[in-house]
């Protein structure tokens, strides 16, 4: 099979010599006053909380105070129950059942305190993905606003007060937004968008990345492209789009050769999204095209797939990205979540983003600029001679002058 350059990071940053040299964890404090607002535990995704009122002398003495089980909430769905609890205010909040009905559960009781549901009828049972990974909290400055953040199985964004689980009457429609709707390409078909990881919300902005259908072995080239979108928090009034396959006059179109940009799919981001409330940044691990192990229909480098992308998150311009694999036919899309880290490098102090990937190797970026923070070696890989598939980039000139011959089926690309 044909192959495609792979930019990779060299050996010596593997991640226990990123963790030696660096120091990686100076300076994280992870989720704060003992709660767990968000997915990570807090928006830069550490999954750390300093709490430290069970330790290794007493672990052992720790007894089962309760058991909450999700049984009766609907059908279980297909594959593992993927979701992170959050907890805000002695609360958790999750979801169970393949309808990802939305629960508050009383932290010291295991009572359950609400239960929100959505019946998306066939649109729902058609949904690509039905496993979801959780809900996002967010709060006024005061704390007297508090809601709870659904992405839907079916591709809907639902906000539940917190308090009592009821949808706000002022987001959307009845406190739901159809995400089909305004949808800037053709409306989907059922079954082929809707969402795996909560939404993130940063300066007041929900940002939500989508799942597609599986492009693993199409049956076409065609598919719904993973576009990602910016909604109000307060309103759910959609504010912006980032076309992750660029149209034409946008930063990146030139990679779809042949005009593939205009029938190719996916490009979305279902792995869980990172936030700097700070900065005003969201970093998404975008996902590879239609499709994962064949590109003879989509020639070029195809950016945005598999790459690391920073978004505004108040206006959904592009701040920076770094694409990890040129045309991927390996279905080497990013599957984690980015984590923001301040290390230590050389005696200089560094924001940073990393992001982990199918191929084991880490990446690590300046998460203002997206300067990789050692270098990234770019090496070529041998070309093959699967039919549509072509000769590999050697070189970083333009497209337009990289033009050659397949040498299976001599087609010019």
């Amino acid at each position: 099979m044909s192959r495609r350059s792979i930019r990779a990071a060299t050996a010596t940053w593997s991640l226990a010599a990123v963790v030696c040299a660096s120091m990686l964890v100076s300076g994280q404090s992870g989720a704060k006053n003992g709660e767990w607002p968000h997915y990570g535990g807090d928006l830069g995704n550490s999954k750390y909380s300093p709490l430290d009122q069970i330790n290794r002398d007493n672990v052992k003495t720790l007894r089962v105070a309760w058991r909450w089980k999700a049984d009766n909430y609907g059908p279980r769905p297909d594959g593992n129950y993927e979701a992170t609890p959050l907890m805000v205010g002695g609360v958790l909040y999750t979801i169970a059942g393949s309808r990802r009905d939305v629960v508050a559960i009383d932290g010291a009781t295991g009572e359950t305190l609400w239960m929100y549901r959505m019946d998306e009828g066939k649109r729902g049972d058609a949904a690509p993905r039905k496993t979801g990974r959780g809900v996002e909290y967010w709060s006024s400055p005061d704390g007297r606003d508090q809601r709870i953040i659904l992405n839907t199985q079916a591709f809907h964004l639902v906000e539940l007060d917190a308090k009592t689980g009821i949808p706000v009457p002022g987001f959307g429609k009845a406190g739901v937004v159809d995400m089909n709707e305004d949808f800037d390409q053709p409306v989907p078909a059922d079954g082929t968008i809707g969402s795996d990881s909560p939404a993130v919300v940063v300066r007041d902005v929900i940002v939500s990345g989508p799942t597609l259908m599986a492009g693993t072995a199409p049956r076409s080239k065609q598919n719904t492209k993973g576009f990602i979108r910016g909604y109000d928090v307060k309103t759910g009034k959609r504010l912006w789009t980032f076309h992750t396959i660029p149209q034409p006059g946008e930063v990146g179109n030139d990679t779809w050769l042949n005009d593939s940009w205009s029938y190719t799919g996916n490009t979305g981001s279902w792995a869980p999204l990172a936030g700097d409330e700070e900065l005003g940044y969201v970093y998404l691990p975008i996902e590879g095209a239609t499709g994962d192990f064949y590109g003879g229909e989509r020639p070029g480098n195809n950016l945005f797939a598999d790459t690391l992308l920073c978004l505004d998150a108040k206006t959904g311009k592009r701040v920076w990205h770094f694409q990890m694999v040129h045309h991927d036919m390996w279905d080497y899309d990013l599957a984690s979540p980015p984590n923001l880290i301040n290390i230590t490098v050389d005696g200089r102090p560094i924001r940073a983003v990393a992001v982990t990937s199918k191929q084991s190797y880490l990446y690590v970026f300046d998460r203002v600029t997206g300067k990789p923070v050692w270098p990234i070696e770019e090496k070529p890989v041998p070309g093959g001679d699967t039919p549509g598939e072509c000769i590999r980039r050697r070189s970083r000139s333009p497209p337009s002058r990289r033009r050659t011959m397949c040498r299976a089926c001599r087609k010019a690309i």
